[in-house]
């Protein structure tokens, strides 16, 4: 008979642990942030932020790279299906090495369309991933396939927030901000570098990734660039490879990355974004947010 008030009490005890352990886990799923890049093909994402992923990564949040083609094409002498399972087994090795979710559509390289059929799918992969942070490159560039994707991209920093498109996809419980990839082109108007984010922590991992590319970094270089020697050590490539893709800093990035680290601060190793005025537009706070990897000042 002196059993029941301990029951009683023990389940007492375990409901309010319960609710203590749920509100606690809401709260950790409220601080991750879910980020979601898109490139062209499968390694795009790797060049353009794998550093900046690898810090996400590295302090708990959530990233995945997409690729809108399958990247069938991109190889001197391989292509089709046996190139596709060969770059999505590259793929797969990339998100080992960065902590991250890798997604390819099914789209032939070369043949990205922006269609209605692509723009939803790039809408319900936003909405299913639930990000707070999109990244893309900009709709100009020598490309097609990186044009659309930036396109597709763009178009869907509205309406992703509409509830009547794509009903059957919950939306996203609020606009995500739209950034762009850093790029070299003029025309219509130049890259701006509103967020510079240092990655010399994490530069090895990025070369890693890159790395993992064996088709595209190393294979394929000779056949977009016949003067192209690459090494044929796999430690010698890899330095060869570092060597290659250090950014070169402009004035621009100087003085963007100041902002954020302080002044006469100077990045060896960077990742540079812009925001796009489509759209959530990020105040200071949110981009620190966003980008919690940047220096508290």
């Amino acid at each position: 008979m002196q059993k029941q008030p301990y029951r009683t009490a023990r389940r007492s005890f375990l409901k309010t642990l319960g609710a203590a352990l749920a509100t606690v886990a809401l709260a950790q799923k409220k601080a991750t942030l879910r980020v979601i890049a898109f490139g062209a093909h499968p390694d795009d994402c790797e060049i353009k932020a794998a550093g900046t992923a690898a810090l996400w990564s590295s302090l708990g949040h959530a990233v995945k790279f997409v690729a809108t083609t399958n990247g069938d094409a991109g190889h001197p002498v391989q292509g089709g299906a046996p190139l596709a399972r060969r770059r999505r087994q590259e793929s797969n090795k990339v998100a080992k090495i960065l902590g991250i979710e890798y997604d390819i559509m099914d789209v032939h390289d070369g043949e990205l369309m922006p269609s209605l059929e692509n723009r939803l799918e790039i809408i319900r992969k936003i909405r299913e991933w639930q990000a707070d942070l999109v990244l893309s490159p900009r709709p100009n560039d020598y490309h097609p396939d990186h044009r659309y994707t930036g396109v597709l991209v763009q178009d869907a920093a509205y309406m992703v927030a509409v509830p009547a498109v794509l009903p059957n996809v919950p939306i996203v419980n609020r606009n995500p901000t739209f950034l762009y990839y850093e790029d070299h082109f003029q025309k219509p108007t130049p890259f701006q570098p509103d967020i510079v984010v240092d990655i010399a922590s994490v530069w090895n991992r990025k070369i890693d990734a890159l790395d993992a590319n064996e088709s595209q970094f190393y294979e394929f270089q000779t056949n977009v660039n016949a003067s192209v020697a690459v090494p044929s050590g796999k430690e010698e490539r890899k330095k060869w490879l570092a060597e290659r893709r250090k950014p070169s800093l402009t004035p621009e990035i100087e003085k963007a990355y100041a902002k954020w680290y302080g002044p006469g601060q100077r990045p060896t190793y960077y990742e540079a974004f812009e925001i796009c005025e489509y759209g959530a537009q990020p105040d200071l706070t949110r981009i620190r947010e966003l980008f919690p990897m940047l220096p508290r000042s």
